[in-house]
């Protein structure tokens, strides 16, 4: 029935899952790093997944911890039951700047878009840490 506060079984996960991603990504980087915002979606497309806005993460720290980062991804995908496609980093326009981190499940739709893509960095606001190319 949820805990004191009225939690539901889906809200004490994300909560559990939100300050533990935090966590975790502070000691890795070393520096304060929020997580303000942790979201599950499903999008009119057929696209679901998970979005994390961030503060205080920058592309350096992605190249420079990328193994580790994917590894704090991919148990956070597996706790929400979230099977990604894709898994970038949204950045702040003209900046270094992590606006998000982005789990997503791609639709047929939207599918193409991102196979379209080259290299880290497919376009100017986005950065590429997993692509599961289709056979």
């Amino acid at each position: 029935m949820g805990n004191i506060c009225g939690e539901s079984m889906i809200t004490s996960k994300l909560l559990k899952n939100r300050a533990g991603f935090e966590e975790n990504l502070r000691k890795l980087i070393g520096r304060p790093i929020l997580l303000i915002e942790l979201d599950v979606f499903a999008l009119p497309c057929g696209c679901s997944g998970i979005t994390a806005n961030m503060r205080g993460l920058e592309v350096d720290d992605l190249e420079v911890f990328e193994p580790q980062l994917m590894a704090l991804v991919k148990e956070m995908a597996s706790s929400l039951e979230v099977k990604p496609t894709v898994t970038f980093a949204r950045l702040v326009p003209g900046s270094s700047i992590v606006a998000s981190l982005n789990w997503r499940a791609l639709c047929s739709r939207c599918y193409p878009e991102f196979a379209r893509g080259e290299g880290k960095m497919p376009r100017p606001d986005l950065y590429l840490l997993q692509f599961e190319r289709r056979k």
